[in-house]
């Protein structure tokens, strides 16, 4: 690997005082507004030149809830800056990383982006400088980053500060979520918990490795919390009672059972695969990760089986599904189980018709076109423009219990 060019002896005064790489992202964007907000001069570095100018035009690339009006608001100021050059990345004394950290086909953590991203800031990167990892990475990425920059010749610090935010809530859980700080040099923590306490929440101060798996065993708790949830359903449909009444029985007045979550897809981008990154992490596999991942991923085909068995075959039956984002009121389809089940459906025959009142898909159809034409429709999201629908008679598979006639498979 070739070492790049040293920075020069004094750098330039920063115009900037943060470049948030990713910045035009669902998790850098709302980040980037957050800290103009707050007074600082943001960079939003990314390399997707058609985001860039929907954002310059005061276009939000993606639903987020405050963030039309706050980046409206924001432009006129001058302490945005819209980039896709990567020498942006010098201009500012702080660089925050929020790429994407895929799993490969095995399941296991892919390292591609990070290596890439690496090579590419070295060269820009002032020395000294502080760069944050926000992303959700596999156990010991930021020493890993901290020592291969070091390698390229750039002595910066490094800090993980992973974002904790719910997508859709992230410029309100901004202010009122802790933000966990983790870095193992304590002048270093310094520094990123002094960039993050702008934002306004409580600031929890660890180690890299400990931010690191706090963030992964968060979305491994949610993701089988969402599982055992699942489980319970197949459970009582299999017994022939209704679920809902079972879970209502289980909850009421029931403090230690408040947080049994109700059923439905667990999907998008960060539960299943930050399950798998710490299942590549452990030596037993995490076994209870996989039993999540097999359940979760499993509720498509069991919805489908289900069908099968009720009606013999699905072939001349037209099934519609009403919502293809990952979760309700939201445009982001990254992971979404809908498209998962729209193909089990159409490998047994269905012709599938699908609608969604956010998601950008030339092979949607118009919710009217699935209200006419579907035998059978079930809710892949319950968006809330879905409730108070008039379904008629027809068959409904409602997983969410969202469309008033309960848990219904």
């Amino acid at each position: 690997m070739r070492d790049p060019a040293p920075a020069p002896a004094s750098a330039p005064a920063s115009d900037l005082d943060v470049v948030v790489l990713g910045g035009g992202g669902h998790v850098g964007l709302p980040l980037s507004l957050a800290l103009a907000e707050s007074g600082l001069r943001v960079g939003v570095y990314d390399t997707n030149a058609a985001t860039l100018d929907r954002i310059g035009r005061g276009e939000m690339p993606f639903r987020e809830g405050g963030a039309d009006e706050l980046l409206r608001s924001l432009l006129p100021t001058g302490r945005l800056e819209l980039s896709a050059d990567p020498a942006t990345v010098g201009r500012a004394a702080t660089l925050v990383i929020v790429i994407g950290t895929p799993v490969d086909e095995f399941l296991g953590p892919s390292m591609t982006l990070f290596e890439k991203t690496v090579r590419q800031v070295a060269p820009h990167l002032r020395d000294g400088a502080l760069v944050v990892l926000r992303s959700t990475v596999y156990p010991g990425t930021t020493a890993y980053v901290a020592q291969a920059l070091a390698d390229l010749g750039r002595q910066v610090a490094v800090a993980f500060c992973p974002e904790r935010i719910a997508e859709g809530h992230a410029l309100e859980e901004f202010r009122t979520l802790p933000q966990i700080v983790g870095a193992d040099d304590p002048a270093v923590g310094d520094r990123a918990a002094a960039l993050f306490a702008r934002l306004g929440g409580e600031i929890v101060r660890t180690s890299s490795k400990e931010a690191e798996l706090a963030k992964l065993l968060t979305n491994a708790w949610r993701y089988m919390k969402f599982a055992i949830a699942n489980q319970f359903l197949m459970v009582a449909h299999q017994a022939g009672v209704q679920y809902a009444n079972v879970l209502e029985a289980i909850r009421h007045d029931y403090p230690r059972a408040a947080d049994l979550p109700g059923p439905g897809f667990a999907a998008g981008p960060c539960l299943f695969k930050d399950t798998m990154q710490l299942a590549a992490f452990t030596s037993d596999h995490f076994p209870m990760g996989q039993a999540a991942m097999q359940v979760n991923e499993g509720m498509p085909a069991y919805i489908v089986s289900e069908l099968e068995r009720r009606h013999g075959t699905l072939r001349g039956q037209t099934v519609g599904i009403l919502g293809m984002a990952f979760k309700a009121d939201s445009d982001d389809s990254r992971a979404s189980l809908s498209y998962k089940l729209r193909k089990l459906l159409a490998w047994a025959g269905a012709t599938v018709l699908c609608a969604d009142p956010y998601v950008r898909d030339e092979r949607l159809v118009p919710l009217e076109v699935v209200l006419a034409e579907a035998d059978t429709l079930v809710l892949g999201v319950p968006h809330r423009a879905y409730r108070g629908l008039d379904l008629g008679d027809r068959e409904v598979v409602d997983v969410w219990g969202a469309l008033g006639r309960g848990i219904v498979l």
